[in-house]
């Protein structure tokens, strides 16, 4: 994704060298060559999602493009917003979701849990089925990313996510699939690693936000960075309220959006929750330079 970028503009290949230095690991290499079982580890893919983040944006600023009114990350990615927005340094940041990445996997032996996305139904029937497929607290599944309307994660035990499965289709769902994930983010099953992730934070430095970010956990902006800590720990065990997330920034102003990041994924589901809005994914050259000439009032990343 990056290379036809990083040939000509030397703050790519500059973010992956200071990435890689802070975790003593070649993350650019990693990247270009995997091999993808290697990239497939979460606690390389959080390292490296994040350093092809801040490249972006670092490049984005470093062409013109217009500093953000406000910011938001899914999941992993509101550590790259918290980058964005001078709260937490980027070396830091790297170290704190490598470890994070590393104890959300030891949270959960593998084979345990397990992760679906159903698409085609409203939220409040997949939290009544969850919740009914929850029996015990070995046995529990409930919807973990609210990631547009019609489309929504659940995760939990392999069992309670198989039950829940069933009965999601049964109740009209268009698709139950299955996610390639070994571990079941954003439950309670997290917590060893949300303890892990609030002792590593109490050894990083984090400042007030210079621009509002909006959390996962409660999808409100925040600037105080004691209250920044305290979500980020939470995030890890909380859904993460995606289209609640959104709504605020649409709410708060926003009509056009900067997506930096690889791929696509966020401005497809901006076009699920509000297709009023402009959203452009700068993830090639072409891209970029679309969206550098885009006119844009109230940037968001």
């Amino acid at each position: 994704m990056l290379s036809d970028i990083a040939s000509e503009e030397a703050v790519i290949s500059d973010t992956f060298a200071e990435g890689s230095d802070a975790v003593s690991l070649d993350l650019w290499s990693l990247a270009q060559n995997g091999p993808a079982e290697s990239q497939a580890l979460t606690e390389n893919t959080q390292p490296l999602i994040l350093t092809a983040s801040v490249a972006l944006y670092r490049l984005w600023l470093q062409r013109g493009g217009q500093v953000p009114s406000v910011l938001a990350g899914h999941s992993l990615g509101e550590f790259s917003a918290l980058v964005a927005a001078e709260s937490l340094a980027f070396r830091d940041a790297v170290k704190i979701v490598r470890l994070r990445g590393q104890a959300m996997q030891a949270a959960v032996p593998v084979g345990t849990g397990a992760m679906a996305a159903v698409l085609g139904l409203p939220d409040e029937t997949i939290n009544t089925i969850c919740a009914d497929a929850s029996v015990d607290t070995n046995t529990q599944v409930l919807a973990v990313n609210f990631n547009s309307p019609g489309q929504v994660v659940i995760a939990g035990h392999v069992g309670a996510v198989g039950h829940a499965s069933v009965a999601l289709k049964e109740a009209g769902a268009k698709r139950v699939l299955p996610l390639p994930v070994s571990a079941p983010f954003h439950t309670p099953l997290m917590q060893p690693a949300a303890a892990a992730l609030n002792e590593a934070l109490e050894h990083v430095e984090l400042a007030d936000a210079q621009i509002p970010v909006i959390s996962n956990v409660n999808a409100r902006p925040h600037t105080d960075s004691t209250t920044i800590a305290q979500l980020l720990v939470q995030q890890v065990v909380a859904p993460v309220q995606w289209t609640s997330c959104v709504e605020t920034m649409i709410e708060m102003g926003c009509a056009d959006f900067v997506e930096c990041g690889p791929g696509r994924v966020l401005s497809g589901l901006m076009r699920r929750i509000d297709r009023s809005t402009s959203c452009y994914a700068i993830e090639s050259p072409t891209a970029f330079s679309e969206a550098l000439n885009q006119p844009s009032e109230v940037p968001t990343i």
